[in-house]
């Protein structure tokens, strides 16, 4: 297969708002997504606007900070045993956030330098700092697509420039569900995706669910939606499942998202449930 991995310095940097051209801009002035989770990791890029609505929201769901953490955590060890275990060389990472630390292609390239890995997403900000995303190990490769996630036609058409869609592949969708409000559209999407993909591919998801009550997310859910973009909607663990119908759920199954194949700690004792689920299944 011949792949040609495109390069950021490929491609105009996008604009603020103001500012002269036809793409995505950055509106400073809204809190988005991928910066916000970035702002909980303890990374620097943000605008006064995230750190704002990140701030509040942790205040009132304190546990978000280790809701993002565990996610991380699940990215890890999923793509650790999928590159490792599972065999997987090939990765669709889509909604992959800004760059961090454990990035997909540093996870998998670690177990399989030749690990090819495509990374999706539509905040322009995270276009700006493709450039991490795209340090691959001689041995693999890596691409960066700018596109919203709903675009499968698109996205699976400029992943194959990368990814060959004969062989098993990746599909990373961790915390980008939740993004999509309508059941019926995220029920279809994650469908057009896995009958894209070669049996012996696997799925991983991560997404939050409603917690009500005392330390529940439900009011900072609903504040993000009257203050940030895109809306956000949680969803129950069976929902969850239910978007892996006809596929093999590996142990021990949809669990909070700290509680999938967790590391042993040194004094042996467990991670604390998080209001995210995560999940890994395999295309028979």
């Amino acid at each position: 297969m011949n792949a040609t991995p495109h390069s950021p310095h490929d491609r105009p940097e996008p604009a603020e708002d103001g500012a002269d051209g036809g793409r995505p801009r950055i509106d400073p002035s809204v809190a988005h997504n991928a910066r916000v989770w970035n702002h909980w990791l303890g990374g620097k890029d943000s605008y006064a606007s995230d750190r704002a609505v990140g701030d509040h929201v942790a205040s009132m769901f304190p546990g978000i900070v280790d809701v993002a953490r565990a996610d991380r955590g699940f990215l890890r060890r999923a793509v650790r045993h999928l590159a490792g275990e599972a065999g997987m060389r090939q990765f669709l990472d889509i909604g992959t956030g800004l760059p961090t630390s454990d990035n997909t292609h540093e996870v998998a390239q670690a177990a399989a330098p030749d690990s090819r890995v495509v990374y999706v997403d539509n905040d322009p900000l995270v276009l700006v700092h493709a450039e991490a995303l795209l340090a691959s190990a001689p041995a693999g490769a890596t691409d960066y697509i700018e596109a919203d996630a709903r675009d499968t036609g698109p996205i699976l058409a400029e992943a194959a420039r990368t990814l060959d869609f004969d062989r098993p592949v990746a599909l990373m969708l961790l915390g980008v569900l939740n993004f999509i409000e309508d059941d019926g559209e995220v029920t279809a999407l994650v469908r057009r995706l896995v009958d894209a993909l070669a049996p012996g591919s696997h799925v991983a998801v991560s997404h939050p669910i409603v917690h009500s009550g005392e330390g529940g997310n439900t009011e900072a859910m609903e504040f993000w939606n009257a203050n940030a973009t895109p809306p956000i909607k949680g969803r129950s663990p069976e929902q969850v499942a239910a978007l892996l119908e006809g596929l093999t759920l590996l142990p021990p199954g949809v669990v909070s998202c700290s509680q999938w194949r967790p590391d042993v700690s040194a004094d042996g004792t467990g991670p604390a449930w998080v209001p995210q689920v995560g999940a890994v299944a395999r295309k028979d």
